[in-house]
This record gives C-alpha cells, structure tokens and sequence, in this order.
C-alpha cells in the first residue's frame, strides 16, 4: 500500500506574471517550474474541452504554490479578500523576522495590506494579514522565541 504524500497548493490568479512578481520579490518563494496546460487535462480539472492555461510553480521552505492563469474558460468569481469562516482554503501563512520591511515588499510587488488586522501578541509575536494581488490572504506573522 502506498502513503500518499503532500505536492502543492494551486491558486488561480487573473495575472500569472504580476502573482510570480508578488510571491517571488515580496515573498521570497523561488521560482520552480512552468507549463502550458490544455486537453487532456480538462478531463481532471472537470471542465471544457476548451482548456487552456499558464501554470507557474514558486516554493518555498518546501511548499509549493501553483500559480494558475486560465485564458480559456475565463476565470471566475471576486478578487477580494475571502471571509475567514468561509469552507475552504482561508489564507497562506508566512514566517518573517520583522514585519515592516515584509510589509513594505508586499504593497512594492503589488499585495495589499490590511493594517486593521495588526495585533501584537506581545511575548507571542505579531501577527497582520496582507493580501496578494488577488485578494488571497497571506498572513505575515513574526514569533518571538
């Protein structure tokens, strides 16, 4: 019997150079490796025949993200922030040593961050969300210790 073991996450993204732009300037991930994706794939992401995508892979500490940029079908639904309690995937979380110089990389590379979110857990760290240029949220935390 086989164990299975963790590849990716996949995020679909309406600008696959302005996401690699952001995850990889203002976040630190590597760039990894790259494809144009159509039929038979459409098969196993249940949808039209009519595929066509840009995958881009980016890692980091062992994670890695997959960029998805759909030109046909057309990508669906908002690009904002998702609220936190919604079934499914809620935010990506990032470990950095100082907060302000991450903060400043995320809106240089195009994130957005959410200053109402910051909260200093004094002896525990601190913690503020930012999101990506398509409303994904990223949590940037900073723990002490």
């Amino acid at each position: 019997m086989s164990t299975p073991t963790f590849s990716h996450i996949g995020l679909c993204v309406t600008d696959i150079d302005r996401s690699v732009n952001f995850y990889v300037q203002g976040l630190g991930f590597e760039l990894g490796q790259g494809y144009e994706i159509g039929a038979p794939f459409h098969i196993v992401m249940d949808l039209p025949d009519t595929l066509h995508l840009k995958s881009q892979f980016v890692q980091k500490d062992g994670v890695q993200l997959e960029l998805l940029q759909y030109f046909a079908p057309e990508t669906l639904g908002p690009a904002e922030r998702r609220p936190m309690n919604q079934l499914g995937l809620t935010h990506l979380s990032v470990r950095v040593e100082a907060i302000e110089p991450v903060i400043e990389r995320v809106v240089a590379h195009g994130g957005q961050v959410h200053r109402e979110t910051y909260v200093d857990a004094g002896p525990g760290g601190e913690f503020v969300y930012c999101t990506d240029p398509d409303g994904i949220r990223v949590e940037l935390m900073r723990l002490n210790g």
